[in-house]
């Protein structure tokens, strides 16, 4: 079992509310991610239900049972952190065996889980080696292999790839959404990445300000946004927003995600100047100045053939466009015409002018 729930919890230090009251139930092997900008509380949040920090008030819950004071040896969850925090002087099968050990469990029994914990994590050949002969990657996953010999009912991880290169994020990514399939433990990761929080998560908690601004499936969050935060918090490259000119039902702004603009050569509903042009391959990134409205990024095909300094049109789909009210809320869909407080629709779902 692994079934975590918060109530009415919250975190102040001195006069500082760093978590404001919020309820969270994780589910019993679920892989959820908490993401967000630096500062907005979600490390001290896994903290807290770790054990490492302490509620100022409020209810954590670990399979049912009230495990606010319960010291962090007694949760039974097993945390990895953002360092690997491993003994250098120490074989990657002591490193794993530390903490049994220290519990007093007995050798075979050692044995027989760190043989386990090296087959699920491809370190069978590397257990007599020390930390500092293998790579970030691989001592990453002696830290995890540390914490599946614990047997916990939950595995916390707080920004466990920070430290790798772009190449070994991708690979780690890929190995920790395996092992959650393997293991069928519930994994709570914490990231400010929000293409790792979309990769791997069954649920994604979106925080804000020591607040959660929403909770769902990657595709919930992508395709319905509770807010103007959530909207251009997720999705890459972020969502372009332009303001609306003449108001239509409480509508303020309109939010269109890059890869719903379109280009063309002889007409549109905005006219730009193509400036920086990011070529990766199998897609390409526009960014077009428009007057009065700022700077749009569009994704276009990988072999778009437009030049810097090239004019052209930029068309909308009318049925992904996201309009939100003044205080940011998310209100409906459609696109607004400018200087229009009509909604422009066609048979294509292109916006025209």
């Amino acid at each position: 079992m692994g079934s975590i729930t918060l109530k009415q919890v919250t975190k102040n230090f001195d006069e500082v509310n760093v978590i404001k009251p919020l309820d969270l139930e994780i589910r019993d092997g679920e892989f959820i991610v908490f993401v967000g900008p630096s500062g907005c509380g979600k490390s001290t949040l896994l903290r807290m239900i770790a054990g490492l920090e302490d509620t100022t008030s409020g209810v954590i819950e670990i399979d049912g049972q009230d495990a606010t004071d319960t010291p962090p040896a007694k949760r039974g969850l097993a945390m990895v952190f953002q360092s690997y925090a491993l003994y250098p002087h120490m074989s990657v099968r002591n490193n794993i065996a530390f903490p049994l050990k220290r519990a007093k469990v007995a050798p075979e029994v050692i044995d027989e889980k760190i043989a386990s914990a090296a087959k699920i994590l491809n370190l069978t050949d590397y257990l007599d080696r020390k930390p500092g002969q293998l790579s970030g990657g691989q001592r990453q996953r002696v830290a995890i292999g540390r914490a599946i010999v614990r047997q916990p009912s939950a595995f916390l991880f707080d920004e466990p790839l920070s430290n790798l290169d772009a190449s070994l994020r991708v690979n780690m990514r890929l190995e920790i959404s395996e092992l959650h399939k393997s293991l069928n433990t519930t994994m709570i990761y914490v990231t400010h990445d929000q293409v790792e929080a979309m990769t791997m998560a069954d649920r994604i908690a979106v925080f804000n300000g020591g607040v959660i601004e929403q909770v769902g499936t990657p595709l919930e969050l992508y395709q319905h946004p509770v807010n103007r935060f959530v909207a251009g918090f997720i999705g890459s490259p972020k969502m372009n927003f332009v303001p609306v000119d003449t108001q239509s039902d409480g509508c303020c702004e309109m939010g269109v995600r890059p890869e719903h603009l379109t280009i063309s050569n002889e007409s549109g509903v905005w006219q730009g100047k193509v400036g920086v042009i990011e070529h990766l391959g199998s897609e390409t990134f526009l960014h077009v100045h428009l007057a009065d409205i700022g700077t749009l990024t569009v994704k276009a095909d990988g072999d778009c053939a437009v030049q810097y300094g090239d004019e052209i049109y930029l068309n909308v789909l009318d049925s992904k466009v996201l309009r939100f009210d003044a205080q940011g809320i998310t209100i409906g869909r459609g696109f607004i015409e400018p200087g229009s407080s009509t909604t422009v629709t066609s048979d294509s779902n292109t916006a025209q002018l």
